[in-house]
């Protein structure tokens, strides 16, 4: 699902404008991205929560030359899948909701 689907889906399911819709989805990734650049995690129950994991610098290699290739010390997101979210997506391949899943349904 891309941003624009999801301001889609959101309009369609309440009394929203696509304009308002869209507001309202920027407003909470800004606000999703505000804290988690000031370190805070965001922790969204049956879905999943987001923390910032710190990285240590070390030397990679350039894929071209092979030369040494100092990388700086790093802060990413991490999510982590709630259980809810995980037994639902995980649930759904028995209703066939997953293309090219571990079915044998013999169509390759």
């Amino acid at each position: 699902m891309t941003k624009s689907e999801l301001i889609d889906a959101l309009a369609a399911r309440s009394n929203l404008t696509k304009a308002r819709a869209e507001l309202v989805v920027n407003c909470v990734f800004d606000a999703m991205t505000e804290a988690l650049q000031r370190g805070e995690g965001i922790e969204i129950r049956g879905f999943g929560s987001f923390t910032v994991r710190p990285y240590k610098a070390y030397s990679g290699r350039n894929p071209r030359t092979g030369a040494p290739v100092p990388v700086p010390p790093k802060r990413l997101p991490f999510f982590k899948v709630g259980k809810d979210l995980k037994e639902l997506v995980n649930n759904s391949r028995h209703l066939g909701a997953i293309k090219g899943g571990d079915d044998d349904d013999g169509d390759d």
